[in-house]
C-alpha cells in the first residue's frame, strides 16, 4: 500500500504488475532482409452502379477513360455525347506479398476519385496494378464489397459508413513475380521491429546457442546478421523455418502513451516515478450574455434599444491538494492513487506531463 496526502491521508490498496515478461517468437520481433510486400496502383473504371456515380461534367477524367474502354473493345464512340450515371473512376491498390507465383489472387481496395456518391453494387473491369517500377505486376477485376450505405430525398440524404470505398477480396491474379533469389543467399540479416541493444543481443545468444555455432551476429541495435552456410542446412529457407520459431525475452523501455482526444494512458510495467509533490485544482471561466431589449412607450419619441448585460464569474472547483509520492514509487501505482482520489483521466494527463517536466518521471512520454 501507498499513502497519498490530501490534507488527510488516504490508503490506497494497489493491484501488482506481474514482473515477469513472457518470451517471444523471433518471428515476432523481427523483419527479415529482403521478404517484404510490394505496394501495386492502378486506375479503373466502376460501372454497374445504381444512378450514384461520377457526374462527367465534373469528373471529365471519367468519361475520357470510358471512351479508351469501348473504343479498346470495339465501340467508336468518337465525337459522341455520354453522360452515364453508372460509372466511376477509381483508384485501384493492393499489396503483393512476398513469394507471390504468378497465378495467385491477392485483395484489392477500390476508391472513388471523383463525386461519385456510392460504390455499392459496382463492378470493377479489368484494371493493370503497376509497382514503383512502372511494370504491370497484377490484374484486378471483380465485384466491390463496399463497407457503407447512402440513402438520398428530395430535400435530406444520410450516409452510414463510406459507401465510396470497398475491397474484392482476391480481386487480383498476379501475373509477374518479383525476381528474388533467396535459395542462393549465403548471408541475411535480422531487422528488430523495435531496436535495443538488449534484445539484439539475446537474439544473437539463442540462435547460437541452438546451432551450437557462431551463426548469428549482433551488427548493432536493430540488426543481427545470419550466416546460413553455418547452420549445415539444406536451404536458407529450412535454416529461417528453424530460427523464427526460437523463443527471446524481448527488453523493453519505460514508456508512456497518452491520448489526448479520448483520454487514453497506456504505461508499460518499468515506468519509475522519484519522490514529487503533486497539487492540482480547476479554474472554469464563465461568461453569460443576457441582454435587455429598452423600447419607448406608445407614441412616443424615441429608438428601441438593446441593452447588453454580461454576467462574468470565475469558478474554482475543487481539485487535488498537495498529493505527496514516495521515491520508487511505479507510475501504475501513482494513476491508481489518483483515480482514488477522483481524478479525471485529462486531468491526469496534465500531471503526468507536468511530472515528466519536472524530472520525476523516468520513461519516454509521448503524447499524440
Amino acid at each position: 500500500m501507498k499513502i497519498f496526502k490530501k490534507f488527510v491521508c488516504l490508503i490506497v490498496t494497489l493491484f501488482p504488475f506481474v514482473a515477469d515478461a513472457a518470451p517471444i517468437r523471433i518471428k515476432d520481433l523481427v523483419e527479415f532482409d529482403g521478404v517484404r510486400s510490394n505496394d501495386l496502383v492502378g486506375y479503373g473504371l466502376v460501372v454497374g452502379l445504381n444512378g450514384t456515380g461520377d457526374g462527367l461534367r465534373n469528373a471529365p477524367f471519367t468519361e475520357e477513360i470510358l471512351s479508351n474502354v469501348l473504343e479498346r473493345l470495339g465501340v467508336n464512340v468518337t465525337g459522341e455525347q455520354f453522360r452515364p450515371k453508372n460509372v466511376a473512376a477509381v483508384i485501384v491498390t493492393a499489396s503483393l506479398p512476398p513469394f507471390a507465383r504468378a497465378g495467385s489472387p491477392i485483395d484489392v481496395t477500390v476508391s472513388a476519385i471523383g463525386d461519385a456518391n456510392s460504390l455499392l453494387g459496382g463492378t470493377l473491369i479489368m484494371t493493370p496494378l503497376n509497382a514503383a517500377d512502372g511494370d504491370i505486376y497484377a490484374v484486378a477485376q471483380g465485384t466491390i464489397i463496399a463497407g457503407g450505405a447512402s440513402a438520398t430525398g428530395d430535400g435530406a440524404s444520410v450516409v452510414q459508413g463510406v459507401p465510396t470505398a470497398g475491397v474484392i477480396p482476391s480481386g487480383a491474379t498476379v501475373e509477374r513475380e518479383v525476381a528474388f533469389d533467396f535459395a542462393g543467399m549465403n548471408t541475411l540479416r535480422l531487422a528488430l521491429r523495435t531496436p535495443d541493444f538488449t534484445t539484439a543481443g539475446r537474439i544473437e545468444q539463442a540462435i547460437n546457442q541452438n546451432f551450437d555455432s557462431g551463426v548469428a551476429v549482433m551488427l548493432d541495435a536493430g540488426t543481427v546478421e545470419l550466416n546460413i552456410t553455418a547452420t549445415r542446412m539444406a536451404s536458407p529457407a529450412h535454416a529461417l523455418g528453424r530460427i523464427e520459431n526460437i523463443l527471446v525475452e524481448p527488453e523493453r523501455r519505460a514508456r508512456v502513451v497518452v491520448d489526448q482526444r479520448s483520454g487514453t494512458i497506456v504505461m508499460g510495467e518499468d515506468v519509475r516515478i522519484s519522490r514529487v509533490a503533486v497539487s492540482q485544482g480547476n479554474l472554469t471561466l464563465r461568461i453569460q450574455e443576457a441582454p435587455i431589449v429598452s423600447q419607448p412607450n406608445p407614441f412616443s419619441p424615441g429608438d428601441t434599444v438593446v441593452v447588453p448585460r454580461t454576467n462574468a464569474a470565475i469558478v474554482d472547483e475543487p481539485g487535488i491538494g498537495l498529493a505527496e509520492v514516495s521515491e520508487g514509487t511505479s507510475l501504475s501505482e501513482v494513476v491508481a492513487g489518483l483515480n482514488a482520489l477522483g481524478v479525471a483521466p485529462r486531468d491526469m494527463i496534465d500531471i503526468l506531463k507536468s511530472i515528466k517536466a519536472s524530472g520525476a518521471l523516468h520513461a519516454e512520454f509521448i503524447v499524440r
